[in-house]
């Protein structure tokens, strides 16, 4: 089965709609702390190219920002929700 981590910020209003709706899809996931683990913030930058968050982690999927479509998406695609 597909890791699932995000990497947010606690005062990013993205990251917390973006942690509501992996809640309420029921997916379990990681929340990595960007501002106070560095070495999750040089991986999150590696990944994804951005220094901006939120970034969700699927498996091998990277998606910058929080868009509710791709994220279901690769969560389907990763078989972590029912189509």
């Amino acid at each position: 089965m597909a890791k699932v981590r995000l990497y947010s910020t606690p005062t990013c209003p993205y990251c917390r709609i973006a942690k509501s709706y992996l809640e309420e899809v029921g997916v379990q996931f990681e929340v990595a702390d960007v501002s106070q683990d560095e070495k999750a913030a040089m991986e999150m930058v590696d990944k994804s190219g951005q220094m901006g968050v939120p970034v969700l982690e699927v498996g091998e999927t990277i998606i910058v920002g929080f868009d509710r479509n791709a994220y279901r998406k690769a969560l389907e695609q990763a078989g972590l929700l029912k189509t």
